[in-house]
């Protein structure tokens, strides 16, 4: 066999080879892209059931008399009325053949705890109504509304036979009615589900970052200014360089135990603020920042900065008017991607407190917080079945934030990269 036989065998061999090797690598981009929708179909029809909730219809008479107030009543007793009375008398009105304490207990049960708080702030703006009947939308317990999106009625087992009977008939009277959970985004959590929303996690996450922002992104530039233009060559460059690059693979959890001891044992700062978990989450997004502007400092054409002291520009002034414009998108793709990073984060949040039960919308950096990756954790591990696509919905919001986020860096990337 002569070499240009060897040779041809060799090659054969060789772009079969090459072929399996592209056929492992779709199969590989296949079987990802599969289990990717699979978790995305997932998430999001457990999401949608979210998106809507439902409303019950009732006549209520605004009874001076079980509300404990006279007319005209001031707002102070308004406030203190008995609303509760109100709302089992108007449902029994409906179903005037229940006469056992227990039964009407269950037929109250299925208007949300939150439904006489509407009532009272309907009465408050309208003191008017005060003696008259007036038709309502309240809202459906989750036990109710969870009923009602359930394909299979039978899988509702926290809504006995009665109470199964009395959800259909008012739906049959045309009682019942479905529309946009605009409590999902406008509300703060809540221990009922049908009450409770991102709001609050929302705000919390926003202050949080925007700490994040105003302390990464400066830090993060300048260290990668001085490390790569003005710093000396010698063994403490190196180590703290070593060092940056290591803190980038550090566990999460590791600088929450370290916010924990330094800015809250340590300086006394206020548990659950997004001031804490801002500091918390800078010095994990610091080396992300500073490896990445280093990284589009260095991809600066060395001709760029020799021109510009060519001509008798100085150090500083090359660095800060012609290297560090063509490197900005660069650093803003890294800034935005470290950012991305430290919305989804969740251990070191939970180190500092940003786990507790957080009601209240947060109005500043020293208000108590959680952040959306921890209220997702929250939702997740309550046992009520309504909270399931509550979570649901939370994470997908999540996504969509983060997803947002990955493609403004791409785009800002794409705009103003140069090649050169």
């Amino acid at each position: 066999m002569n070499n240009t036989e060897l040779i041809r065998k060799s090659l054969a061999k060789r772009y079969r080879r090459e072929k399996r090797f592209r056929a492992y690598g779709v199969m590989a981009i296949l079987v990802g892209f599969v289990f990717l929708v699979m978790l995305l179909t997932d998430i999001v029809s457990k999401a949608i059931p979210a998106f809507t909730q439902h409303w019950i219809r009732l006549e209520v008479y605004f009874d001076p008399d079980a509300l404990g107030v006279e007319i005209p009543a001031y707002d102070a007793a308004l406030r203190n009325g008995n609303y509760n009375l109100l709302l089992k008398k108007s449902m029994q009105s409906m179903f005037p053949e229940l006469k056992k304490r227990r039964d009407k207990r269950k037929l109250t049960a299925l208007i949300s705890s939150g439904a006489e708080y509407q009532l009272r702030n309907l009465l408050l703006a309208e003191p008017y109504l005060l003696g008259q009947t007036q038709t309502v939308w309240l809202l459906a317990d989750d036990d109710l509304d969870t009923y009602y999106k359930a394909a299979d009625k039978t899988s509702a087992v926290r809504l006995s036979e009665k109470q199964r009977a009395w959800a259909d008939k008012l739906m049959a009277d045309g009682r019942v009615e479905s529309r946009f959970n605009t409590i999902l985004l406008t509300s703060g959590d809540s221990r009922e589900p049908e009450q409770a929303g991102i709001r609050g996690a929302v705000a919390g996450s926003f202050y949080t970052l925007l700490i994040t922002l105003l302390l990464s992104f400066p830090l993060g530039v300048a260290t990668a200014i001085y490390l790569e233009e003005f710093a000396p060559r010698n063994r403490w460059v190196d180590l703290i360089e070593v060092n940056i690059n290591n803190l980038a693979a550090v566990p999460s959890i590791v600088f929450g135990l370290l916010g924990l001891a330094v800015f809250i044992n340590y300086f006394g700062l206020p548990r659950s603020a997004p001031l804490v978990g801002g500091l918390v989450l800078t010095l994990m997004t610091l080396p992300t920042i500073i490896i990445a502007s280093r990284s589009a400092i260095k991809a600066v054409p060395p001709s760029i900065s020799q021109a510009a002291l060519g001509i008798g520009a100085s150090r500083t002034q090359t660095v800060f008017q012609h290297v560090l414009p063509l490197a900005m998108p660069g650093i803003l793709t890294g800034t935005i991607i470290g950012l991305a990073q430290a919305l989804g984060e969740t251990a070191p949040l939970l180190m500092i407190g940003m786990v507790a039960f957080i009601v209240d919308i947060p109005q500043g950096f020293l208000d108590s917080a959680t952040v959306l990756p921890v209220q997702i954790y929250l939702w997740a591990d309550s046992p009520e079945r309504a909270f399931v696509a509550k979570t649901s919905a939370a994470m997908l919001i999540l996504l969509l934030f983060l997803v947002a986020m990955n493609g403004l860096a791409v785009l800002l990337r794409k705009k103003f990269e140069r090649r050169w």
